[in-house]
């Protein structure tokens, strides 16, 4: 079972971004999917989670507005769409999937990680 995330990279404040995960090796097409990110010297936190049926999705107080999650299940893979970036934005972004059909906002609740993609916001 592999999750792959990619899509980050350099990008100047008010810019945006799409992360993708693509998950192979089984499919999670009705199991919650979750995003979280880790900056340099900090604890990874929670950024978005979709349940299994994507008809709900969840965000960090201060992701709501500026980004969206979604997932198209016949691609077997889960996006962040991440607009108005702020320098503060800057970590490794993990994507996740639970083995549960919610959605989830603590990282005990998910079994599976992906290696995680650099964002760099710069001022």
């Amino acid at each position: 079972v592999q999750l792959q995330a990619c899509g980050g990279g350099l990008v100047q404040a008010g810019g945006s971004l799409r992360l993708s995960c693509a998950a192979s090796g089984r499919t999670f097409s009705n199991y919650g999917m979750g995003w979280f990110r880790q900056a340099p010297g900090k604890e990874r936190e929670f950024v978005a989670a979709i349940d299994g049926s994507g008809t709900t999705t969840y965000y960090a107080d201060s992701e709501k507005g500026r980004f969206t999650i979604s997932r198209d299940k016949t691609r077997n893979t889960v996006y962040l769409q991440m607009n108005s970036l702020k320098p503060e934005d800057t970590a490794v972004y993990y994507c996740a999937a639970a083995s549960g059909r919610h959605y989830y906002t603590q990282t005990r609740e998910y079994v599976y990680w992906g290696q995680g993609t650099l964002v760099t916001v710069s001022s």
